[in-house]
């Protein structure tokens, strides 16, 4: 838990740390939202194909291998945004950096598969590792705001790869993750799991889709926060703002783990990215950063609840053996969505301002949950599924 910790700590800063020095260098939120968008797309792209890895050999030799390559990747992307090389040569640099990024998280995740027992306990795991990832949503964006405030404005880009680095390679290399034995995957009637992995089940597209759609929201959120704090003359206060969004996400999140709803997963992930889409048209309201502030509490509430239900669904959907790439594919799933939100709120910011970002996005966000709520029966479980005591109810 600790080396962990550590690893995913960077989770939210070492992208809008890039994010905040590219548009410090270059003066352009449209090429920082670019050049970040990027990074997230390599960070999608390569979770997948480490969490299969891993599900194959274990997590301590990806992790070890990719740290080195990740480190030796952050120093090239520095080393090209000081020259001013021109926004493709950032952009393209920024996608090695993402999928070098190591894969602690979904490690971490399918470890409790190992360690605990099905039920309340693992469940349990599961809501802790989400509100631990809310605790650095709350931690990065503030570290990031406070970072890029410094005499070098790369100085969050170097802590954020530091701590991911040291905390992987701890990660790797504790007794737990060096003992793990994968489990063979299983295998579907026309071969299919080894080009999909886990994707060749039904329900794990439909969570894909669910962890786009807040993906998606949440990157429209990043951009158009630090761009609204730019226009009001306060541009440190972008990060912090974003925190807010975490404070009350890991405060609502602790409260709605013990009674969540609605109780079936197939109705809970369509009902709550509505509710956040619905919670961020407020985003668009305020005129002052006090108000955008109180706006931001409000729509961060029920963020915990999807990264939650985005882990307990996966008990579900995922077939077996295949844990680590079916986390892979939630996070692929968020980052890839988020890379979209960023890139298109950095355009909608430059042309028509921040509030017009957040109602974007808030179309967007009732259109995917439009999606899940039609897709929702390949969440249901099988009857044939239910314990011997439940039959007769």
């Amino acid at each position: 838990m600790l080396t962990s910790l550590l690893a995913r700590l960077p989770i939210a800063m070492v992208g809008l740390s890039l994010m905040l020095y590219v548009q410090r260098e270059t003066g352009s939120f449209a090429a920082a939202g670019l050049v970040s968008a990027g990074a997230l797309v390599g960070v999608a792209c390569g979770s997948v194909v480490q969490g299969r890895v891993m599900d194959r050999i274990g997590p301590t030799l990806p992790l070890y291998v990719m740290s080195g390559v990740f480190a030796a990747l952050v120093a090239a992307e520095i080393a090209v945004i000081e020259a001013h090389a021109p926004v493709a040569v950032l952009v393209a640099l920024a996608f090695a950096v993402g999928i070098s990024e190591p894969m602690t998280g979904p490690a971490s995740r399918a470890l409790w598969n190992v360690l605990l027992p099905p039920g309340p306990a693992r469940d349990a795991a599961f809501s802790y590792e989400a509100i631990s990832m809310e605790v650095f949503f709350i931690l990065g964006p503030g570290l990031a705001g406070l970072l890029v405030a410094m005499p070098w404005p790369g100085t969050g880009v170097v802590a954020g790869a530091a701590c991911m680095i040291v905390g992987s390679v701890g990660f790797a290399s504790t007794r737990a993750a060096r003992s793990q034995r994968p489990e063979r995957p299983e295998r579907t009637g026309r071969g299919r799991s080894n080009m999909l992995g886990a994707l060749a089940s039904p329900g794990m597209r439909t969570v894909a889709l669910a962890a786009l759609g807040f993906g998606a929201l949440i990157g429209f959120i990043e951009v158009g926060v630090p761009a609204a704090a730019e226009l009001a003359g306060h541009p440190t206060a972008g990060g912090l703002l974003l925190s807010l969004l975490s404070v009350s996400s890991v405060l609502v999140g602790v409260l709605y783990g013990m009674r969540p709803w609605p109780r079936a997963m197939h109705l809970r992930l369509p009902a709550l990215l509505f509710g956040f889409a619905a919670l961020i048209t407020l985003l668009a309201v305020p005129t002052t950063l006090w108000g955008l502030a109180l706006a931001l509490l409000l729509a961060g509430s029920l963020i915990t609840p999807q990264s939650t239900a985005h882990s307990v669904s996966l008990e579900i959907a995922a077939p077996a053996g295949t844990a680590t790439e079916a986390f892979g594919w939630v996070v692929t799933s968020v980052t890839l969505g988020a890379a979209f939100g960023q890139s298109v709120s950095g355009q909608i910011v430059e042309t028509a301002g921040p509030p017009a970002a957040f109602l974007a996005a808030s179309a967007v966000g009732a259109l995917a949950a439009l999606v899940l709520w039609l897709r929702r029966g390949t969440l249901r479980p099988e009857p044939a599924a239910a314990s011997p005591q439940l039959a007769g109810v």
